[in-house]
């Protein structure tokens, strides 16, 4: 992945369009590596070992979900090895056994938290991956990743494939935001839950303002398909203010935890810092004071009560949103046209719901956590009120 640390279930075509392959070496900077021999660690699956990086909810100082990273024998790093194992024909093996020990692993999660599982594209329709995806029959709390940066030949493909995925309970996430028009074509056609800033407009954005205005603009972009941005890579303070006053949900980095073996909570020091930036980044400016409670109705629940309230599917994310015509007092539903996390800037939400269409300028706003669970309603009376008042 893009942090500092050792990559994670790898892309081996990015490593190949970055890289020259000469008879089984793989050619980094000025050194030759041989290329492992995976054939031996598919036999022995026992080999190859997970670590788990925990994925931070700011606006909360507490994990919120995890990504599962692998790890090999000897000194090459997991980039070769998955590299080495698509040279040899191998790929979609090797990242089935992943994939299987990962969610072999998910049983283990502490409560309120996701898995990050990561696939490369275009191996997601293999058969090998969709039986490891398949021995798990519902993903909910699983976040499946895509990892791979070069252009998916079939689109139409990849919607389809993720769709179903949603359709088991999973989340969807895009890897490496900003790295390559390739990524927003996938973006655009997937339109992941979770968007991952590249570790490029990461470092040392604090100090950069160009790479904190390209990091606005796709956490803007991100949250009109309803998707919540994440910062990985964070190694400073410096870099968790920078995102903290950006007001970005998520983040991830040797800052806030290593990868480790199982799942470890936040350090102590590491909740203090994290508590600490997020106020000095004025958290009271955001819609989080402003939430309302609301009434939740399962989807197949018969609607009664008075509005509003927010009709939910199985796994708690909203499906609409029962109202009453202010003219008549008749209810009626409405689409969830916008919902955003409660770090979210008021006068950017306020300007989100001002550009829905005409029909549904004035609907309350969704409040929800990381997860999709509902958090409560934002007015946009409340939200007019609270931006004059800044």
């Amino acid at each position: 992945m893009a942090t500092a640390s050792p990559h994670g279930v790898g892309c081996p075509s990015a490593l190949k369009a970055a890289a020259p392959w000469t008879d089984g070496y793989l050619m980094l900077g000025a050194r030759e590596h041989t290329l492992p021999d995976c054939r031996p660690l598919l036999a022995d699956p026992g080999d190859l070992t997970l670590v788990f990086q925990p994925i931070v909810d700011l606006a909360a100082a507490r994990v919120a979900g995890y990504e599962a990273l692998s790890r090999f024998p000897g000194t090459a790093t997991p980039d070769v090895w998955f590299a080495a194992a698509a040279d040899a024909g191998l790929g979609a093996e090797l990242e089935a056994l992943a994939i299987i020990k990962a969610l072999d692993a998910a049983a283990e999660l502490p409560p309120d938290t996701f898995l990050t599982v990561n696939v490369s594209p275009h191996l997601l329709g293999s058969e090998r991956v969709q039986e490891a995806l398949g021995r798990r029959r519902d993903l909910h709390r699983i976040v499946i990743e895509l990892t791979e940066h070069t252009p998916v030949d079939d689109l139409t493909a990849l919607q389809t494939q993720t769709r179903a995925l949603r359709k088991r309970g999973a989340l969807i996430a895009l890897d490496d935001a900003g790295s390559g028009y390739s990524g927003l074509q996938q973006m655009a056609a997937v339109k992941p839950q979770i968007v991952k800033l590249d570790r490029a407009l990461v470092a040392d954005a604090d100090a950069d303002p160009v790479r904190m205005a390209l990091a606005e603009m796709l956490g803007e972009f991100a949250g009109r398909i309803d998707a919540w941005l994440l910062a990985e890579g964070l190694e400073t303070a410096a870099e968790l203010a920078a995102f903290a006053r950006l007001g970005v949900p998520l983040a991830q980095g040797w800052l806030l935890g290593r990868p480790a073996p199982g799942f470890a909570p936040l350090a102590p020091e590491v909740v203090a810092v994290v508590r600490a930036q997020v106020a000095r980044a004025r958290l009271t400016e955001s819609v989080a004071s402003l939430i309302r409670p609301v009434r939740q109705i399962a989807a197949d629940e018969a609607v009664t009560g008075i509005p509003p309230a927010v009709v939910v599917g199985p796994l708690g994310d909203p499906q609409s949103v029962l109202l009453a015509d202010p003219r008549t007092a008749e209810p009626y539903t409405a689409p969830v046209s916008l919902r955003v996390h409660p770090s979210a800037d008021i006068v950017e939400t306020l300007q989100r719901a001002l550009t829905r269409p005409t029909s549904h300028r004035f609907e309350p706003v969704i409040c929800t956590d990381p997860t999709g669970a509902v958090l409560g309603l934002l007015r946009v009376e409340d939200l007019a009120s609270a931006a004059r008042s800044r």
